[in-house]
């Protein structure tokens, strides 16, 4: 029997060749595989069963679903998981990073640069379910957010950079700064250097950024690298509106950026740096990151999206 995510993306090929009638090249173009990997999976899709007459849908795969998010918020892509609780963050966190990580081993091309967030806990479920994928030459694993902090937290950061690079086989680069700094002085300072100058420079060759998505409140994983702000900035940043972040970087219900406040103390790339991806990947879900999510999704700050299916149902259904 086929993995369930091998058979999600064999419905997703299947309906776009026989429904849709697009052309294996054109396929393969949109989801970023080669067009020998989109013939191999429509024979699969007929040795499985998902193809008959028509294309028959595995239980626990939401193609349609995922279709209608794509439509609906102009993705490039959408990955929906099953998930048995909505309020449980831990397991929707590592059914989400399963379903990232075979998503990633499918579509990472030569001379790829990945940028990769630090500090989630769901990005940490999708390296360590990734399995090694075949050696493609010039590929760098960037980290796009700072990862310096607590000692006891930052093995996490780079835990999922040289997890990846070497699964990816592919060379680590390493963002020699913490995510929040204390001052704009202290900022400045730090990009003074030059090894965070040449890692920053790097942000605008990203051809396929991981991130997470987070609500206002942090994350246990984020508290405890000390990259986090005051409860009295937190505070603030609601004030204006704030509803999540990418990468520490604020927004609104609209995805607006929120200017001004904090984001001359973050070590990290910015929101319009990550619109301009080619794949910009959020992987998150749960009820309590709803709002970012949608937040994240009407900005445009992300166009492919990881999550379970209550929160894609939400999302479709969204007035």
């Amino acid at each position: 029997m086929a993995h369930i995510d091998e058979l999600r993306l064999i419905a997703r090929v299947a309906r776009m060749y026989y429904e849709w009638d697009m052309r294996q090249s054109t396929i393969a173009e949109q989801l970023g595989l080669s067009q020998a990997t989109v013939s191999r999976l429509l024979t699969r899709a007929q040795a499985v069963g998902v193809v008959r007459i028509t294309v028959n849908i595995p239980q626990g795969v939401y193609s349609e679903l995922e279709e209608n998010l794509i439509q609906k918020y102009g993705l490039r892509d959408a990955i929906i998981v099953d998930s048995m609780d909505y309020d449980d963050e831990k397991n929707v966190g590592r059914e989400i990073g399963a379903a990232g990580a075979y998503y990633l081993e499918n579509i990472i091309r030569h001379n790829e640069v990945i940028g990769i967030s630090s500090w989630s806990a769901s990005l940490l479920s999708l390296v360590d379910a990734m399995h090694s994928v075949p050696r493609k030459p010039g590929v760098e694993v960037v980290q796009i957010l700072g990862g310096v902090g607590n000692p006891s937290a930052q093995a996490h950061a780079s835990h999922l950079t040289t997890r990846l690079a070497g699964l990816v086989n592919g060379t680590a680069v390493f963002l020699p700064a913490p995510g929040v700094v204390g001052s704009a002085a202290s900022l400045e300072a730090f990009y003074a250097d030059e090894f965070v100058r040449s890692v920053v420079s790097l942000f605008e060759h990203v051809t396929t950024a991981l991130v997470g998505i987070g609500a206002v409140e942090p994350s246990h994983l984020l508290a405890t690298s000390g990259n986090i702000f005051t409860e009295e900035e937190l505070e603030l940043l609601q004030k204006h509106g704030a509803v999540g972040d990418i990468l520490l970087r604020f927004y609104d219900a609209n995805g607006k950026p929120i200017e001004g406040l904090l984001n001359s103390r973050v070590i990290s790339m910015s929101l319009e740096q990550l619109r301009g991806v080619d794949r910009a990947i959020g992987v998150a879900g749960g009820r309590r990151k709803y709002y970012a999510i949608l937040g994240a999704l009407k900005g445009k700050l992300i166009n492919i999206l990881v999550t379970d299916h209550y929160t894609a149902t939400r999302l479709v259904q969204e007035t």
